[in-house]
């Protein structure tokens, strides 16, 4: 054990994931005796609570901790720990238990993730032997469909799962930096939370009562931090994200102009076409219209250079 997160070599060689197990397992009221693992181990609360301990070592402390629904902990290879869930309810997870070989691929190396990402650097010189995070989701929908591309492999590592434990360890990173960084108003979060509800739900009648609940916000509460950070309304950004998925939409596709509205959550063309022109200064068709003009303007003077090349 060295008293890091991860091995500091791993910035000097070129190393790729290599995985020992993972495996999903329901425990209730269940007292695990204090245990240790060769390998680095992810522990992911799906539903329920559990306790995790960690005994001292000569590097840190002992502590006790509780994971709820979301949290989940990284735990550096051969730290003593243990885990107990009381008779109050089940709690489901998911571990993966892995560390990074030298093997011969031509996916980016952990070293070479680090020098392209200042957060997953970082999180390879996590000075603690354990990291416990929440998650919004995003880590649990990758670690799930690692354990499914690794299932339907027999635990070998290829392309695919190559690309998800590199996605995995960027969202861990990102989240690392979100959770941890000096100075993190929490209502960045907030709103970098709102902001991504937005762009997943853009293309449905959403109010801001319901992107409130998704953050676990009051919806007045949400709209004074989300103006106070923006300096403009949960309801003007979404007019704004809307517009400019309209644009592209009519930009790049040949979608009638009728059916536009349906893509981007406007459930009136009528309503769509006074939003559309009071945003641009133009109606649907005549954007579309003035984008084909000049991109046909731009082919003819294309097709004129070439022939004064011969």
């Amino acid at each position: 054990m060295n008293g890091t997160l991860f091995k500091r070599e791993w910035l000097e060689g070129d190393l790729h994931p290599h995985v020992f197990a993972y495996y999903f397992k329901q425990w209730a009221d269940y007292t695990m005796a204090s245990h240790t693992h060769d390998s680095i181990e992810i522990m992911y609360v799906i539903s329920g609570a559990c306790g995790i301990g960690l005994e001292a070592t000569a590097a840190a402390a002992a502590c006790e901790m509780t994971l709820k629904k979301g949290d989940f902990i990284i735990l550096d290879a051969n730290v003593p720990h243990r885990l107990t869930v009381d008779e109050r309810g089940p709690c489901r997870m998911l571990n993966v238990e892995f560390d990074f070989r030298e093997r011969r691929t031509t996916f980016p190396s952990m070293r070479q993730l680090a020098l392209e990402d200042e957060f997953v650097a970082g999180l390879i010189t996590e000075p603690s032997s354990y990291l416990l995070l929440r998650d919004p989701s995003e880590v649990y929908q990758v670690l799930k469909s690692l354990v499914l591309e690794l299932d339907s492999r027999g635990k070998r590592i290829n392309i695919k799962a190559e690309l998800l434990f590199a996605q995995l360890i960027l969202a861990i990173a990102r989240l690392r930096h979100e959770s941890g960084a000096q100075g993190v108003n929490p209502a960045d979060l907030y709103v970098k939370q709102t902001i991504e509800f937005m762009h997943h739900n853009y293309d449905r009648d959403i109010q801001v009562k319901e992107i409130a609940a998704a953050v676990s916000l009051h919806p007045g509460y949400l709209h004074r931090v989300f103006r106070a950070q923006l300096g403009k309304t949960i309801t003007g950004y979404l007019t704004e994200l809307r517009m400019e998925k309209a644009k592209m939409l009519l930009r790049e596709t040949d979608i009638a102009i009728a059916d536009i509205c349906d893509y981007v959550g406007v459930g009136s063309r009528q309503y769509f076409h006074a939003m559309f022109k009071k945003y641009t200064g133009q109606t649907p068709i005549a954007y579309r219209n003035s984008v084909d003009t000049q991109f046909w303007t731009a082919a003819v003077k294309q097709k004129i250079t070439r022939s004064d090349d011969f």
